[in-house]
């Protein structure tokens, strides 16, 4: 199992932030299976503010490139980025068009 970190900002709009975690509180169940299907086998999001964390628990058939290649041959999953667009803005040293940014593990602690 491979495990990633993930951060993205919303816009700063606390209209905007409520409607946004409304929306994750019941996902399209086609949006739940594109995230199964490509692999992941959990994935949880958390907010500070207007800042997101994802972390994503995968197995060993799961790929970032896998799943953009997936998505956008799923037209639900399109439709659904395209709505999310709306809350999300680019993190600070995104590609153009990037949403989540992929965080780099610099620090653990293990007992």
């Amino acid at each position: 199992m491979k495990r990633h970190c993930l951060a993205l900002d919303l816009k700063d709009d606390p209209a905007l932030i409520e409607e946004y975690i409304r929306w994750h509180e019941n996902i399209w169940p086609e949006i739940r299976d594109s995230i199964h299907n490509a692999g992941i086998l959990s994935m949880e999001i958390y907010r500070y503010a207007n800042r997101l964390f994802m972390i994503i628990e995968a197995d060993d058939t799961f790929s970032f490139e896998r799943k953009a290649e997936m998505d956008a041959s799923n037209p639900k999953v399109q439709e659904w980025e395209e709505l999310m667009w709306k809350y999300q803005q680019e993190m600070p040293g995104a590609k153009p068009g990037e949403k989540w940014v992929l965080m780099e593990n610099i620090f653990s602690l293990k007992k």
